[in-house]
């Protein structure tokens, strides 16, 4: 059983706390039941009963203090990380929300070699304080370039902080909030701690109509002293790019979640409902769209693990997981997105009625590829990695499987920000190769197409500037990194060989369907334009692997789980 099961929690965690935490989480949501859950999302309730057993449980003390700084028991495990990230997407995003902002306050704050302000966050931690990310500003959001916070120096040493942050997660209550800003006589970076009960902070409001706390605050003088610093200077630009490569990672597990949840009540509901003398789940029409949208969903936990494998095995040496983490972040939540339409599309009007989680799901799952990582952001630098993916491959070590029990200390000694397009990768032919599947087949011969149009017609200078052209170029290119890491897990969690093909029917679906969006792009070439129609492809259909694969793995949703009422 790929997917999250509440009711059979059983799967392989390392170490008794790790189960203990997970456990005890499902439960607190159970037992608060889908009623009350909605009732305080629609009323928008501040979620404090949730905080509460954080900081009982010691949950976040747990999972976000890097071994060495809080009790034995607590390490910076991204392997954990993710599931707990998706049992809360799982029940909703507003819990998710609270622990997603708190990992990109506390990044800044890891990757300081302020010793002192660290110990001090691990007992903040132990009490169940929360923590914020002060990155983005109104006029312009989170472009770090613009910042207009800043430090301003004071005859008698330290400085005064002054000016505001805007979509701030947390701002109303975290402990800490990790602040940006440039030091004002030289503009210089910097990234400073600041108290957001602190009579200098002010919490102006909440900017969204949520359950959530996206908070707007000022820092009016407020007093800086040099033990507030975390980093300055090409450190703290690093810490806030690097901050996002482990923090936004997350928002994949939260989409994971929220589709886990939204496929059983869908299922459960067409299961059970008779139309013009037959369950609605007899039609052709509904088995192919809750096919895709389990085989979309299955596909969507495999990247995102497999990229978590590369997340733990990096190194200054091998920096492939910078690729690998933005894909999460684009193509598993826009394939959340296509989840919950493939749904929407079976149970209509029943995805808008207030009592099921479906509603709050429909509306949810809109905001992870947008949460301070658009798509068009991240296609963005995903192509930058595209010519030495396809022209300059390296040998590396295997990655295993890592779902051990260890601190993931790289991710708070990353380093430079700089050189991406001189990572390389391995070669990716071997991974298709490997599997005899005729829809396998078909993508790749997608793929070798879109590699001798890059070799043969590739984007000219006007089209690099394309933005347009470039957002479609880029579908295809994270298309093909999206099933590499696909196949890479299918093999390493023995996923059977029929599932592998029909999510591979989808993949080669989407492949064809963006390769028509290159073709009529205004900017695209008559060669161009031939080689995309040469990428253009029909799955191959076996109607007794369908069968089987509707009958094994997706038909049994149908009754797998109904929350709490």
């Amino acid at each position: 059983m790929v997917l999250l099961d509440p009711r059979n929690l059983d799967r392989f965690y390392p170490d008794e706390r790790s189960r203990e935490v997970m456990r005890k989480t499902v439960d607190f949501f159970e037992a608060k039941g889908k009623r009350q859950l909605k009732e305080d999302d629609r009323e928008h309730t501040w979620y404090a009963d949730f905080l509460d057993f954080v900081k009982r449980e010691r949950v976040f003390a747990t999972t976000l203090t890097p071994a060495g700084y809080g009790a034995p028991d607590s390490r910076w495990d991204t392997w954990r990380i993710c599931e707990f990230a998706e049992i809360l997407g799982f029940y909703g995003l507003h819990y998710w929300y609270t622990w997603q902002v708190s990992v990109l306050g506390l990044g800044p704050i890891w990757m300081s070699d302020n010793e002192a302000l660290k110990e001090r966050t691990a007992k903040l931690l132990e009490e169940g304080g929360i923590f914020a990310f002060g990155l983005s500003e109104r006029s312009h959001g989170a472009d770090v370039y613009s910042t207009e916070m800043c430090l301003r120096g004071q005859p008698e040493g330290g400085w005064l902080a002054q000016g505001e942050k805007y979509y701030i997660g947390n701002g109303n209550l975290a402990a800490l909030v990790s602040t940006f800003g440039k030091i004002d006589d030289s503009e210089e970076y910097v990234f400073f701690a600041v108290d957001s009960q602190h009579d200098r902070y002010e919490c102006i409001r909440n900017v969204v109509n949520s359950q959530s706390y996206v908070s707007h605050f000022r820092l009016d003088d407020y007093p800086i002293e040099e033990a507030d610093i975390l980093s300055r200077g090409r450190k703290a630009w690093d810490a806030a790019l690097n901050t996002v490569n482990v923090g936004k990672f997350n928002l994949g597990w939260a989409s994971i979640g929220i589709c886990t949840h939204a496929l059983y009540e869908a299922f459960h509901h067409a299961a059970h409902r008779q139309l013009y003398g037959q369950a609605v789940t007899d039609f052709p029409h509904v088995k192919q769209l809750f096919s895709d949208a389990y085989t979309r969903l299955v596909a969507m936990k495999l990247v995102a693990l497999r990229a978590a494998d590369y997340m733990r095995s990096a190194s200054a040496e091998d920096r492939r997981y910078l690729l690998y983490n933005p894909v999460v972040k684009m193509k598993v939540t826009t394939q959340g997105e296509d989840v919950i339409n493939h749904l929407w599309d079976v149970i209509a009007a029943k995805g808008f009625e207030n009592e099921s989680y479906f509603e709050m799901a429909s509306r949810d799952i809109r905001a992870l590829p947008k949460l301070e990582g658009t798509v068009h952001v991240n296609i963005a630098l995903i192509v930058k990695f595209m010519p030495n993916f396809f022209f300059n491959p390296s040998e590396y070590p295997d990655v295993p499987r890592r779902d051990d029990a260890a601190d993931d200390s790289f991710l708070f000694d990353q380093g430079s920000t700089r050189g991406l397009s001189q990572i390389r990768f391995h070669a990716y032919e071997p991974v298709f190769e490997s599997w005899d599947l005729p829809n396998v087949r078909i993508f790749a011969e997608q793929t070798a197409a879109f590699r001798a149009m890059l070799a043969e017609q590739p984007p000219g200078a006007g089209q690099a500037n394309d933005i347009d052209f470039l957002m479609a170029l880029g579908e295809i290119f994270t298309g093909i990194v999206y099933a590499q890491l696909l196949l890479e897990n299918a093999r390493i969690y023995a996923i059977d060989a029929d599932l592998v093909e029909q999510i591979f029917d989808v993949l080669v679906r989407d492949f064809s369907h963006f390769a028509l969006a290159l073709h009529n792009k205004a900017s695209s070439t008559p060669a161009q334009m031939e080689h995309c129609l040469g990428m253009l492809h029909k799955p191959h259909r076996d109607e007794e692997r369908y069968q089987r694969v509707w009958e094994g793995h997706v038909l049994p949703q149908a009754d797998r789980y109904a929350m709490n009422p």
